[in-house]
């Protein structure tokens, strides 16, 4: 391999850094664009808090009306847990952040295999002194770079918000776990997503069924906690391992979840590189 380099002028390690920034340079819009739409709604939902406190009485009564299914199928079990800022926050996080961080990265990995296939680049990107496995590993760490960033600003964006509304103090340690619980699950999306783009035989874009999936699960996930006959479905999505109570003084990770999202999201990203290597590619 090093003669190779060097007969070729190419350098490996160059070859997966250059890939690399093409690739994050390629993904840089669509990264801003989802982080500042998810950003602004966060901000702007959060700025809705103080509002809330101010006529909290009449905004509750008004909230009992409610059916309880509709609440829930917002993401709020409790309305006492609107009170508190984090609580508040959480139940708005549901859909902001991990329903569209989701979407973001099982969009963002479905596609950053698949694309050399359907924009019929995989030939030229084939030929140079890179392997398959090179390839996968490059891109896999674009997708986690990507997912790692938009969780990082919209936290960030969150915690900010917080500090600003807030009128009673919130645990910043439920707030990290929070913050977690909502990368592991967009992450084990961007894995899903790499599974995916290996296992479809026609190079096309599968943005539609990426999407789909995601809002299948919380489908099922909603669907669960509102009708209690069929609570035990909610076990089938990946939104039930997450832990929205943050307003609970017991709230912590709980360590079966945590392994569920990683367990889960390793298998996936080791059966795509083990695809990936074997699969044929249309150039």
């Amino acid at each position: 391999m090093r003669y190779l380099c060097i007969i070729t002028g190419f350098n490996t390690l160059e070859m997966n850094q250059v890939l690399f920034l093409k690739e994050m340079k390629r993904h840089a819009v669509s990264l801003v664009i989802w982080m500042t739409v998810i950003t602004i709604l966060i901000s702007v939902t959060m700025s809705v808090y103080q509002p809330f406190m101010e006529n909290q009485s009449k905004v509750l009564g008004m909230l009992s009306l409610i059916p309880k299914g509709a609440l829930q199928f917002k993401g709020i079990s409790n309305i006492s847990d609107l009170s508190s800022p984090l609580g508040f926050y959480a139940i708005n996080n549901v859909i902001y952040m991990m329903v569209l961080g989701s979407i973001f990265a099982i969009v963002t990995s479905s596609g950053i295999l698949l694309k050399e296939e359907y924009n019929k680049t995989a030939e030229y990107l084939l030929t140079r002194p890179v392997t398959r496995g090179e390839v996968f590993l490059t891109k896999l760490a674009v997708m986690s770079l990507n997912v790692l960033l938009i969780n990082v600003v919209t936290s960030l964006a969150g915690f900010i918000s917080l500090e600003i509304v807030k009128k009673t103090g919130f645990s910043i340690g439920s707030f990290l776990i929070l913050s977690l619980y909502t990368f592991l699950l967009n992450y084990f999306f961007g894995a899903a997503g790499l599974l995916l783009s290996t296992v479809v035989r026609r190079p096309k874009p599968i943005t539609t069924s990426s999407i789909g999936l995601v809002l299948i699960f919380y489908f099922i996930y909603t669907v669960s906690k509102i009708t209690e006959s069929v609570s035990k479905l909610g076990y089938l999505s990946p939104f039930r391992y997450v832990d929205l109570n943050v307003v609970n003084a017991g709230y912590k990770a709980d360590p079966l979840n945590i392994a569920f999202f990683l367990v889960l999201s390793s298998l996936m990203v080791g059966a795509s590189y083990r695809i990936y290597l074997r699969k044929d590619i249309y150039t």
